[in-house]
């Protein structure tokens, strides 16, 4: 059974830095692509933030230069670093495994707040 299971989520003011984390198990975690979407309300989902099994990454252009997506093999979890915070950040963050084009899984979701 994969279960993705991310945290580290909550209400921040502009400016300020979270670290969500997302522990993965039931997968080989180490050959996953591992990716961060966010979702806000009335929006669509999109990408955030990916690094693939050998540790290339790439961001949207929104939150380049201010995110930094990780991986740790040895703990099955990826992280996303997140600096100065903006209220456009706010959503909903969700973890995402995938390998080829049929595996592909998603974590229950952590709330991003980015208010004064």
């Amino acid at each position: 059974q994969v279960q993705l299971v991310e945290s580290g989520g909550g209400l921040v003011q502009p400016g300020e830095s979270l670290r969500l984390s997302c522990a993965a198990s039931g997968i080989i975690f180490s050959i996953y692509n591992m990716g961060w979407y966010r979702q806000a309300p009335g929006k669509q989902r999109e990408l955030v933030a990916d690094i693939t099994s050998v540790y290339n990454t790439n961001y949207a252009d929104s939150v380049k230069g201010r995110f930094t997506i990780s991986r740790d093999n040895a703990k099955n979890t990826v992280y996303l670093q997140m600096s100065s915070l903006k209220p456009e950040d706010t959503a909903v963050y969700y973890c995402n495994a995938a390998r080829r084009t049929t595996l592909n899984y998603w974590g229950q979701g952590t709330q991003v707040t980015v208010s004064s």
